[in-house]
């Protein structure tokens, strides 16, 4: 619902604080809560949260219910503020000072075997620039919310607008299994082995879901976790069994766990996403370094030789 204009006041500064208000009213889903987290008065936080509406022009908040909820100028608006004051505090921290690090995120797995390579030539190529590599827990890695400058995103995310996006390179699917399961006899699985096993599922950031499995045979016991952690505890311990990359297998070895192909699931792909204009001026040289490291080469032909391909899974 538009505020009218004349309500707006030309000499109005909005300042961290009216960002920061809005975000914690957005998170816990009512001005009490809002407010004991800022540690501020109610009255004080709604007469915030009404001066940048007003600076805005839009209604953020919907206030009619008593659990209030996020109007659609809201849910444009909470990106970019959450953007703006995680660019702050980056700037602000001072244990940055003097430098300004490369900030790459990731929900699981980084980019597998590829990582430490990649870390190691950056630093060689450009030593005054640090990456940090940050596990954020969410489908965007980070990105969304402005807490990374470059993300590592696996399949299918809801993205801004203003995001740019390059396939990096497609990882083959692996059943993780407890090391005493009875499935470590064969070399090779399919979806039908796993079809009777509990499945430990990451709905946060995962990639696998009960539609990967046809239709007759989706798996009924569904383990809900939200992270690697909590993933690879369901399977150590035997409770569940999980679908996973190559690259997990690479970055989370583990005594109790064997990674066991998994033959007619589809590859995932892997993206390297970034905001236009990017938030950090070395983002395009990341970029290219991990391009022409990761990244195949195309395939040179002779003319007239014929391409022999590998059979594609589906």
């Amino acid at each position: 619902m538009p505020i009218s204009p004349r309500l707006c006041s030309a000499v109005m500064t909005v300042e961290l604080r009216h960002l920061r208000a809005f975000l914690a009213i957005a998170d816990e889903g009512t001005i009490t809560r809002a407010a004991a987290r800022l540690h501020v008065t109610q009255p004080a936080l709604s007469r915030t949260l009404r001066q940048l509406e007003t600076h805005l022009g839009v209604r953020l908040i919907d206030r009619s219910t008593h659990h209030l909820q996020l109007t659609a100028a809201g849910h444009a608006f909470q990106p970019r503020a959450a953007a703006a004051v995680a660019a702050v505090d980056e700037a602000l921290d001072p244990a940055g000072a003097g430098t300004w690090p490369l900030r790459v995120g990731h929900a699981w797995s980084a980019l597998g075997e590829h990582t430490t390579p990649l870390l190691r030539r950056w630093k060689q190529e450009h030593p005054h620039t640090p990456v940090q590599l940050l596990r954020v827990d969410d489908r965007t890695a980070g990105l969304a919310h402005g807490t990374v400058d470059v993300a590592v995103i696996r399949g299918r995310a809801d993205l801004p607008d203003e995001v740019h996006t390059v396939a990096l390179l497609t990882e083959p699917r692996l059943a993780a299994v407890a090391a005493d399961s009875v499935l470590t006899r064969k070399p090779r699985l399919t979806l039908h082995d796993l079809s009777t096993e509990p499945i430990a599922v990451n709905t946060v950031a995962g990639t696998t879901t009960p539609d990967l499995w046809p239709a007759d045979e989706i798996p009924t016991d569904i383990i809900e976790v939200a992270n690697t952690d909590d993933w690879l505890a369901a399977i150590t311990t035997g409770h569940a069994v999980g679908v996973t990359t190559t690259a997990t297998a690479a970055m989370y070895p583990h005594p109790a766990v064997v990674y066991i192909p998994l033959i007619d699931a589809p590859a995932v792909t892997v993206y390297l996403v970034w905001r236009q204009p990017p938030s950090h001026p070395a983002v395009p040289d990341l970029i290219t370094l991990a391009q022409r490291l990761i990244t195949p080469p195309p395939l040179r032909l002779s003319p007239g030789r014929p391409v022999l391909q590998s059979p594609r899974a589906v």
